[in-house]
């Protein structure tokens, strides 16, 4: 699937989630558009080294550490974009949770 498409799933389901989950605030389809290439982007870069950095911890959780670090992702992204904002660490988690989830239908139906 080309990098586009999938780009434009990622924003959608950016944006179905923020309207979904109270606590997550986006201004508009626009910023989810920039909120899901900074969320690339810092999944590419950021991501890998936390991971390696936290493995004995991810390890002793049967990986469920990941989905905090996910989290932590998403929080992240929100210092950066402006429209975007995430009230609480538990709402970055179901909004990372409900994201996976929507782009993984949305990428699915796109098949």
């Amino acid at each position: 699937m080309g990098l586009v498409i999938r780009l434009l799933i990622n924003a959608l389901a950016i944006y179905i989630a923020s309207q979904i989950v109270p606590g997550v605030h986006l201004a508009d389809l626009k910023t989810a558009l920039f909120v899901a290439i900074v969320l690339g982007v810092i999944n590419a870069v950021v991501r890998p080294v936390l991971l390696l950095l936290t493995l004995p911890i991810n390890f002793l959780t049967l990986g469920l550490f990941t989905f905090v670090i996910n989290a932590l992702m998403v929080i992240l992204a929100g210092q950066f974009v402006q429209g975007f904002t995430v009230d609480s660490f538990f709402a970055a988690l179901v909004f990372s949770i409900f994201v996976t989830l929507v782009s993984g239908v949305l990428t699915w139906i796109a098949k």
